[in-house]
């Protein structure tokens, strides 16, 4: 592959020591490797972490980002409520996003976030939630840009048809 994306639950608790064992369990990968937070991850230890990753830093307090070094431009969103398992995209949030995407729409991208903003079928999931799918589905459906959104968080594999695209969970 070209490249690794993560999308989010790197470490169980949180925790710095956590984060030094995934450093080493990527060591050996050559390609690049792009971070997103999940539930279970802490923001500052991850950023800790992974200090040489530039792209965590671009939009704090959240680990929001663009690489735009590939033919499929990638745009990350945070997702992820401190302490609440189940997932949020605020007003701010949103509208990051939305300016973002409107600033290359003829550029094919790679939407990336931890919670999957459609419904899984899973019940011990869904019951979890996700703030902010509906506004989130509005800004994918006018943004044809977006090829496909890959989520984390179920653990399962799972492709759904959203807003227009294609959205997947990666298996743990």
């Amino acid at each position: 592959p070209d490249l690794v994306v993560a999308t989010g639950d790197l470490v169980d608790g949180g925790r710095i020591e956590e984060y030094a064992h995934v450093r080493r369990l990527l060591a050996p990968l050559s390609m690049p490797v792009y971070l997103i937070p999940g539930n279970r991850d802490d923001r500052a230890a991850m950023r800790s972490a992974f200090s040489d990753h530039d792209y965590l830093d671009q939009w704090p307090p959240f680990v929001q980002y663009v690489v735009e070094d590939w033919p499929l431009r990638i745009v990350a969103l945070d997702t992820v409520v401190p302490t609440e398992s189940g997932g949020r995209l605020c007003t701010e949030r949103l509208d990051w996003l939305d300016q973002t995407l409107a600033a290359r729409p003829d550029t094919p991208t790679l939407l990336i976030m931890h919670h999957p903003p459609f419904p899984t079928f899973i019940g011990s999931k869904d019951r979890f939630g996700f703030d902010g799918s509906e506004a989130l589905a509005q800004i994918v459906a006018r943004n044809p840009q977006i090829e496909r959104v890959l989520c984390g968080h179920i653990h399962r594999s799972v492709t759904f048809r959203f807003a227009g695209t294609i959205a997947s969970i990666c298996p743990s």
